[in-house]
């Protein structure tokens, strides 16, 4: 008989095209196979996904998992899909028949996996479904969201709990990458995994050297970086605007670059990345809506142009990089005004409660949502046409729209559809019916049953109004219309498009007054934060502990040893240079390099009376500052006068 050691290794191999589980992964799918629960710590690229996808792939029925992030659930639905699992997943902007099809076909077993926002929990629809399910595994991704003092809370992630009695015997399986000890046992309680148990890999990175870097020049700094790390990487700012900026300049710099944000098209989001992951570019310069689901082995750096908002954040993603286990850096560029920057952004993050509840009354009224109505609904939203049509400040209102999608109140979300969709709801006599007493429509439902057929009446299809349009020589304005008197008439579900950012209502309009956002809730989330924010200036301007060891201790990883590499490691080894050190070597070293071609080697030989991790400390700078000229790569030269801090008093004029 097959044991479940080689049952799993054959699901792996079989699948994945694996040999080998990497660490913890064979023991947390034994232990969840046996039927228990467990919170699973593995840092980014830990493979956290085998961990539920391989043990459900051995059992009998369907596992349903719970995810934050549309764009994972999407990824990871393809993923599988690609390698022959059925799977489908549940989010914001589907159609009611569309969602009501997904149900069906999990309750009747036609997906092994089935993808849904924690917000779905309590959802009737779904309950009711859920019940006749026959559901082998229960997956929490991202499960730091369930923790108050996780540095991304959600409370809808606390109804998860409550889905446990409708699934006796199941087994749960949480799963996050990064978790402080106090959000380490909050998650365990909060999803009462019975007996408590963590599987923890270490947060340990052997082969990523992180650095803190104090400079103003962060453009002139980023482009040494470049030249000297090599290979291709990642540069992570806080906005859309200077991701564009900073991508702009490397471009101009001759570095080969792109640039990511939220409020690209989904179409420009994919081809952008791409490029990227094929090393069509060398750089992505990106906000926090890059990374999510890339598995880019050969990241060689990845620089953090501004302060980022959280350690768990940083720590995400720097790791990023090196995920080939291959020497890889990961780079804090700051300055004293980032420090100014973060406090001012820290105060407009926590605009106050009243604020927050006179944002929450105006979304509803330019919604057009009736008091206890507008749970499911889903409305076009813009920040900026939202704050004139009210006077408020767009800083101010970002941050109380985040806290009330915190607390659950709203989603939102990216146009989810590459294509507008189409399904036939009537029946093939209603069509034929349609066309004579309508014949306007019979040309266009003829084009559509002819390009798309069967589909149209099984399942949604992704249909292109360009192509309608060419087809039946007429502008796609037109299309659009027919399509919309169709849906109209009941003959079809017509899903166009949606541009932009989308709000969903995840629960009915509450009346004003109605304790939009308890102050205990909003005053505990701005203690965390403040914690939070206090950590991540103490990494920048730490100047004694090594970088790794700060990070591991913040995750509660205590006596680990210093790295050896980072910038304070190097320091505490060897001495920095000084003012003094730098003029005298300059004094030394440029006359040598002016006269002949020399290495390292060789200047250490020439000037035997200066110490060697000196020179070897000036020699790199003089390089990064492209102060040095080779013609073969071998042996250098002085380039030119010099600068910066480099300059002597006798090359000022």
């Amino acid at each position: 008989m097959e044991t479940i050691s080689v049952r799993i290794h054959r699901i792996l191999k079989g699948y994945w095209g694996y040999g080998q589980f990497r660490p913890l992964q064979q023991e947390i799918i034994e232990h969840v196979l046996q039927g228990r629960d467990a919170l699973a710590l593995l840092p980014t690229g830990g493979g956290k996904s085998i961990c539920f996808q391989v043990p459900a792939m051995a059992m009998r029925g369907v596992c349903l998992v719970i995810s934050p992030l549309i764009a994972l659930m999407k990824d990871q639905v393809e993923n599988l899909r690609k390698r022959g699992i059925a799977a489908a997943a549940i989010y914001s902007g589907m159609s009611r028949q569309e969602t009501e099809l997904v149900l069906n076909g999990a309750v009747h077993g036609r997906f092994k996996f089935l993808y849904v926002s924690p917000e779905r929990c309590r959802n009737e629809t779904f309950l009711a479904h859920l019940q006749k399910m026959d559901v082998c595994l229960l997956a929490v991704d991202e499960a730091h969201c369930v923790s108050q003092w996780g540095y991304d809370f959600r409370p809808p992630y606390l109804q998860i709990a409550e889905l446990r009695p409708m699934l006796p015997g199941v087994p749960l399986l949480a799963l996050t990458a990064t978790a402080t000890p106090d959000v380490v046992d909050d998650i365990q309680e909060k999803l009462q995994i019975r007996p408590k148990k963590v599987f923890r890999k270490s947060f340990k990175r052997d082969n990523l050297v992180y650095y803190v870097i104090q400079d103003e020049d962060k453009m002139g700094r980023l482009l040494r970086i470049i030249h000297k790390v090599g290979g291709c990487g990642i540069v992570y700012v806080r906005s859309r605007r200077k991701a564009f900026d900073v991508a702009l300049e490397l471009q101009q710099m001759g570095i080969p670059a792109t640039c990511y944000h939220a409020g690209l098209e989904q179409k420009e989001r994919i081809e952008r990345q791409n490029s990227w992951v094929e090393n069509r570019v060398q750089v992505m310069v990106a906000t926090n809506a890059f990374g999510m689901g890339i598995d880019k082995p050969d990241v060689r750096f990845v620089v953090h142009l501004d302060l980022p908002d959280t350690l768990e954040a940083y720590f995400q993603e720097a790791g990023r990089a090196g995920r080939d286990e291959k020497k890889a850096f990961a780079l804090l560029l700051f300055h004293a005004s980032d420090r100014i920057e973060a406090e001012e952004n820290f105060r407009k993050s926590y605009p106050g409660i009243p604020f927050v509840q006179r944002v929450y009354e105006a979304v509803g009224n330019y919604c057009q949502v009736p008091v206890g109505s507008g749970e499911g609904s889903v409305f076009s939203f813009d920040l900026r046409d939202f704050c004139h049509a009210y006077a408020f400040p767009v800083a101010e209102t970002a941050s109380a729209l985040a806290f009330l999608e915190r607390a659950g109140y709203f989603r939102f979300s990216d146009s989810t559809m590459e294509t507008s969709r189409l399904r036939l709801i009537a029946s093939y006599e209603d069509v034929y019916r349609c066309q004579v007493e309508k014949p306007e429509t019979e040309k266009i439902l003829q084009i559509l049953l002819r390009l798309y057929g069967g589909r149209l009446f099984s399942g949604y299809a992704g249909i292109s109004e360009k192509e309608l349009s060419r087809k039946m020589d007429v502008p796609e304005s037109q299309v659009k219309r027919l399509l919309s008197f169709l849906h109209a008439c009941s003959i079809v579900d017509y899903r166009p498009v949606s541009q932009g950012v989308l709000l969903t209502w995840t629960m009915e309009r509450l009346r004003r007054g109605n304790g939009i956002l308890p102050a205990a809730v909003y005053d505990s989330r701005k203690v965390s934060a403040r914690r939070k924010l206090d950590a991540v200036i103490g990494y920048a301007i730490e100047n004694s502990l090594c970088r790794s060891r700060y990070l591991l201790q913040y995750f509660g990883e205590e006596g680990s040893p210093d790295c050896g590499f980072c910038d304070i490691c190097i320091a505490r080894k060897h001495p920095l240079l000084t003012s003094a050190d730098k003029l005298r070597l300059m004094q030394q070293v440029k006359p040598l390099l002016q006269e002949e071609s020399l290495d390292l080697r060789g200047l250490v030989t020439r000037l035997p009376q200066e110490p060697a991790y000196l020179l070897k400390q000036f020699w790199d700078e003089l390089l990064a500052e492209d102060l040095l000229a080779s013609d073969d790569g071998l042996l250098f030269r002085w380039r030119g006068a010099g600068g910066g801090l480099f300059q002597s008093p006798t090359d000022k004029r």
